[in-house]
């Protein structure tokens, strides 16, 4: 995940040459982008690296292009699969959300990979190469120097010797989640399936197991719907600090592993794998991604869906990553989930950064955010208890999220047409924490008494009402945490005749008061027929003014950290 705007228009326009002609492999992956030449930095040009070229391409402006990359694909057939979609915007709007996400509301994620071994947050895969960062004093203090230690030897590392995808799996189906979500690959290239197209692969390396595809086998068996998220499109500019120096101290000018080349293997236990196609080439600053470097990302996400087909698939992109290749992968997923699940379509693809004209085309995602409004189209919040990867410091100080952070931001999101997506971050032996699985287990209570107030329903006339407002956007999801006991939440159901009062937090008074069900509300509720507490045996004393709906406690809670009215309407 990123933690800057990393969505911005690549302006350079690059033309691909003509490739491969066999639809079948698609792109050939032996043609990576470790065999080019280029104009390139040099080793000692750290800071420019660290600042500049991790992120933003630049150039003469060119038309039709996105993230540096022509939008007009290679003349191939097949690239967008059989089907009605088209890899054109026009094409993709004609899609329709299906019901079964509409419906699910909530899913857990496992945003897991190599760089949970060192038990040390986000990023550690690149912040490992920058000298005077803390996770490269873990780095030399744990595994060593990164021109002796690096990156790839840690990919050797992730054994998840203690994984039981099926107990994992049955945990979160307990705690409520209609969907499961697995990482496929992140930033740093390296593919936690089976890949046929890249031998850096969790089959190849580590677990030697393809954990995507025993995610997906113990999510269908419990009947849940399954997703993969693709982050490897930036890996392009993200993982050029491996071709770095230090640049200073005893090791300065000694080149990081990142250099390494197929050949070096010999006789070492990474044999036969090209450290190149890991930590990518070593390029210009602002070059563009070249031709093979944008097959072979096509080859591994269709690789991808062929084999796990899921139901969903996120792109951690701004818009459809690397030009003709996401749009033609875009129309390629939803062809494919046509025709593997005829008559009841389920595909979803998450991207972000979605203008509002866009979308209809697919389903915008929110980096740890959500909107300050109902959405037209249903849209999706993610976030994470902690950090994205395992951090030892969050279980040792205690510092996860709350449950009733948790849910105060669920509620939100789903009274506004979102769903909320929760990562609960791996450690390397394949197991969660103790603090992890309470949580877990907390959001479990919740949603057992109060489902029916989430899953199956859509948005009222209004997303809530009260004292306190969240902030709109990503990275604005923190801002639910200001909600309490004076703000509410609304869902209904489908049919419209109930609606769903969401209060977050017991009130301190005697009695619930609803100004937004009022007779002469502008929301125009109707009549209102009967009011009950989900988890409550207790008959309520309530009134339905011209000003407000009224209800009186009930003598005892029937849980914690939000309570749900559901109110019938005559």
């Amino acid at each position: 995940m990123d933690r800057r705007d990393f969505c911005k228009l690549m302006v350079a326009g690059a033309g691909l040459t003509a490739l491969s002609s066999d639809p079948a492999s698609a792109l050939a992956a032996d043609n990576s982008s470790a065999g080019g030449t280029s104009t390139s930095f040099p080793v000692s040009d750290w800071q420019a690296v660290v600042n500049e070229g991790w992120g933003t391409s630049g150039g003469a402006a060119g038309k039709g292009t996105w993230d540096g990359v022509t939008l007009d694909a290679p003349p191939i057939p097949g690239l967008a699969g059989e089907g009605p979609y088209k890899p054109t915007w026009e094409s993709l709007l004609n899609y329709e959300a299906p019901e079964w996400y509409q419906d699910a509301k909530f899913g857990i994620w496992a945003h897991w990979s190599p760089q949970c071994v060192p038990e040390d947050s986000d990023w550690y895969a690149r912040q490992m190469y920058i000298q005077g960062g803390g996770q490269y004093e873990n780095q030399i203090n744990h595994y060593g120097h990164p021109s002796i230690f690096g990156y790839k030897d840690l990919c050797a590392q992730w054994t998840l010797l203690n994984w039981e995808p099926s107990d994992l799996i049955a945990r979160y189906k307990n705690a409520g989640a209609k969907l499961f979500i697995a990482l496929a690959n992140h930033h740093d290239g390296f593919d936690t399936w089976n890949s046929k197209h890249h031998s850096w692969n969790a089959q190849n390396i580590g677990p030697h197991r393809d954990v995507v595809g025993e995610w997906a086998k113990e999510a269908r068996n419990q009947g849940m719907h399954f997703g993969v998220t693709v982050h490897a499109a930036r890996n392009w500019w993200w993982f050029q600090v491996a071709h770095i120096c230090d640049k200073s101290g005893p090791m300065q000018g000694v080149p990081y592993d990142g250099h390494l080349e197929k050949k070096d293997g010999k006789g070492q236990w990474w044999q036969g794998h090209d450290p190149q196609k890991l930590y990518c080439r070593k390029h210009g600053i602002h070059e563009n991604p070249d031709e093979a470097y944008v097959r072979n990302f096509y080859d591994r996400v269709r690789d991808l869906i062929d084999q796990h087909d899921p139901d969903l698939l996120y792109f951690d992109n701004g818009l459809l990553p690397l030009g003709w290749a996401g749009m033609n992968i875009a129309a390629y997923f939803y062809n494919h989930n046509l025709q593997t699940h005829p008559g009841n379509f389920s595909g979803v693809i998450n991207i972000k950064g979605v203008p509002d004209n866009l979308a209809k085309a697919v389903v915008a995602d929110y980096e740890r955010g959500v909107t300050n409004r109902i959405m037209p189209y249903p849209w999706q919040s993610e976030t994470c208890i902690g950090d994205w990867h395992y951090n030892r410091a969050r279980y040792i100080n205690h510092s996860y999220m709350k449950p009733v952070q948790v849910i105060h931001w669920m509620v939100d999101a789903v009274s506004k047409n979102g769903t909320f997506i929760l990562n609960i971050p791996g450690k390397p032996d394949g197991t969660i924490d103790l603090d992890e699985k309470e949580i877990v287990d907390s959001i479990g209570d919740w949603m057992r008494v109060n489902g029916e107030a989430i899953y199956a329903t859509r948005p009222w006339k209004v997303f809530g009402e009260g004292s306190h407002e969240a902030k709109g956007g990503a990275f604005s999801g923190q801002s639910t945490g200001a909600l309490d006991y004076r703000d509410i939440r609304f869902t209904r159901n489908k049919k419209g005749n109930v609606v769903y009062v969401i209060v977050l937090g017991w009130p301190e008074g005697d009695s619930f008061k609803v100004n937004s069900l009022g007779l002469t509300a502008s929301t125009n509720p109707g009549k209102i027929g009967k009011v009950e507490l989900l988890g409550s045996n207790e008959q309520l004393s309530w009134n339905q003014s011209n000003q407000s709906l009224t209800v009186k406690k009930p003598s005892e809670k029937p849980c914690d950290y939000a309570y749900a009215l559901k109110v019938s309407l005559t």
